[in-house]
């Protein structure tokens, strides 16, 4: 059964529509990647299967359930979110940062438990990031940020994690060590990852490391082509969503086999 489930999905503000007729479907153990150029709609289905916006049509289920009757506090122990930014305001310690993805499971005036900080901790261990708990979030380098921002989403425990570009404004080793935690959580924690990027190379690296990778080409309202990489990431798509001209290359790396990048030559 599918954890996260779109059905002819439709949504407007007011009369001005981004988008309609989106069919998703995303199961234990996989990862689908949403791809389209900026403002065609992407974290705007991202805030719909939040429960942040309704649909105007269509359906959203979660785990085979209308997420319509979800209150917040469930629909928090199914899905995580891992926003694209994070306002760094207050200089709470990075662990109290990860603790409040235990919200969910804390009473309303109750103090997290020993359980909570545990879990926390775990997380924070997890992201390789533990040595910093008691350091203010707000000395944190945006890669570090980031990170803990996916311990937080961790903490819930969920079965699914939603991500809007997790490593926008990250450097290339940051970038790495995010792609390489998804991996490691979808492939050997089996959990299921929703993520919007603008790098299509993002889903080839997925791919090319075995993992069970999907594509969502988002363009002009609706979805355009949806499967695996190798198949709906090619010249003529990058054409159609981002109008560039680019060379799809094959090469070989002894450890994973062959391996498939996407490069822009040209605007067109």
């Amino acid at each position: 059964m599918a954890l996260v489930e779109v059905i002819d999905g439709v949504f407007a503000y007011n009369k001005n529509r981004i988008f309609t007729n989106i069919n998703l479907s995303v199961e234990k153990g996989e990862i689908l990647c949403l791809l389209g150029p900026n403002g065609c709609g992407k974290t705007t289905l991202i805030d719909c299967i939040l429960g942040m916006h309704m649909l105007n049509d269509g359906k959203i289920l979660i785990n085979g359930l209308d997420a319509k009757k979800f209150h917040p506090g469930e629909l928090a122990k199914y899905v995580a979110y891992v926003p694209q930014n994070h306002e760094r305001t207050f200089p709470y310690k990075v662990l109290d940062i990860v603790q409040m993805g235990r919200a969910a499971y804390t009473g309303r005036f109750s103090s997290p438990s020993q359980q909570d900080q545990d879990i926390a901790a775990e997380a924070l261990a997890m992201v390789g990031l533990i040595k910093l708990k008691d350091r203010p979030y707000t000395q944190l380098s945006g890669g570090e940020g980031q990170l803990v921002m996916l311990a937080r989403a961790l903490a819930q425990q969920t079965p699914v994690i939603i991500m809007d570009e997790p490593t926008a404004h990250l450097d290339f080793k940051h970038e790495m060590l995010v792609l390489e935690m998804i991996l490691d959580l979808v492939r050997n924690r089996e959990l299921t990852v929703i993520m919007a990027t603008h790098f299509p190379n993002h889903a080839f690296w997925f791919e090319n490391n075995a993992l069970k990778t999907r594509v969502a080409l988002m363009h002009e309202e609706h979805f355009v082509e949806v499967g695996p990489p190798m198949d709906v990431i090619c010249e003529k798509n990058m054409r159609l969503l981002y109008n560039i001209d680019t060379r799809l290359l094959s090469f070989r790396v002894n450890e994973l086999g062959e391996m498939h990048q996407i490069v822009p030559v040209k605007t067109l």
